[in-house]
């Protein structure tokens, strides 16, 4: 099956729109390992594809401080451990989204990026563009290549910048799966839109 880890270059470049997308392409299951502050990002992805195609998994753990959870860990007297996750059962594809970018840490020795790896699963990366997107992807995409986590490829957020996104992609090498413009307000049908136009990218590189 097509489950994929959404991960992101820093906090807030559009990992929970992203994964509305996915999982409205592959009327998947969604789950967030971790959830650091309300509201929650699976209410928010609820929200904007509805629950009537789609497969809801609690979090493994849900903290209340709007902080990196080994932050908002330390707070509760808990201590995140990779051990404690397992994928949840699932029959369609699973879209797992995690916190923050890939170095957040989860406790005082791991990051997202172990989380990722002890799960197992390709990654989708946001990568946001602003004025030192370029250094912030690259740093990314050689953590990602150093610990040996495939990567389908990369969605781009954001007005265009053609100089940065050429760079990225040669750098790289990724498939560009989808670029997600700056939108007035999210709909379901951009929702819609931006599924149909990833499923067909998608699948021209992973029929």
């Amino acid at each position: 099956m097509h489950d994929l880890f959404v991960s992101a270059i820093g906090t807030d470049s559009g990992k929970t729109l992203v994964s509305s997308i996915l999982l409205t392409a592959f009327e998947g299951e969604y789950w967030k390992p971790i959830q650091a502050g309300k509201p929650t990002d699976t209410d928010s992805v609820r929200n904007l594809v509805g629950e009537e195609k789609h497969v809801f998994h609690p979090e493994r753990y849900v903290l209340q401080k709007p902080a990196s959870p080994h932050d908002a860990a330390a707070e509760e007297g808990i201590e995140i451990r990779l051990e404690d996750f397992s994928l949840p059962a699932h029959t369609r594809p699973l879209i797992v989204e995690g916190a923050g970018g890939l170095m957040v840490p989860i406790n005082e020795s791991q990051v997202i990026l172990d989380l990722i790896h002890h799960l197992g699963l390709p990654v989708v990366l946001v990568a946001n563009l602003y004025l030192g997107s370029i250094n912030h992807t690259l740093l990314s995409a050689d953590a990602l290549k150093r610990k040996g986590v495939p990567v389908k490829g990369i969605i781009f957020n954001g007005e265009p910048n053609e100089a940065s996104q050429r760079f990225i992609q040669n750098y790289t090498q990724w498939p560009v799966l989808l670029h997600v413009r700056r939108e007035e307000s999210v709909t379901a049908d951009s929702i819609n839109k931006y599924a149909h136009q990833f499923l067909k990218t998608y699948h021209e590189y992973y029929p």
